[in-house]
């Protein structure tokens, strides 16, 4: 498992703790159990902050920090390869995608 925070990491957590901080005082209100927020940050590629494992630890249910890197990477690898897919589609029938995603070239019906 790959874990490193730098104040980008750090920063968002906070976010997202004070995200939900209404939310969670709705569930205590709604039903009286104890509320805690426990954020899990993990970048496209994987990347973790070093808390991943204790928070996911914490959560009720079997998890595994891993499986979440894993899932995490993989669904960025999805999108990479739809971009690049559709690339190569575009360029087969003679249409080109700029960088801007701006669509040039002859069209076929």
């Amino acid at each position: 498992m790959v874990k490193l925070a730098d104040r980008n990491d750090v920063r968002k957590e906070a976010e997202k703790k004070v995200k939900y901080k209404s939310l969670c005082i709705e569930i205590q209100r709604m039903s009286d159990p104890k509320c805690k927020i426990m954020p899990v940050t993990i970048g496209a590629t994987g990347i973790a902050t070093k808390v991943l494992g204790k928070n996911v630890e914490a959560t009720p249910g079997i998890h595994s920090a891993d499986s979440i890197q894993t899932a995490a990477a993989l669904g960025t690898l999805h999108i990479i390869w739809k971009v690049l897919q559709s690339g190569i589609e575009a360029r087969a029938v003679g249409i080109a995608i700029g960088s801007r995603g701006e669509v040039s070239g002859r069209k076929h019906l």
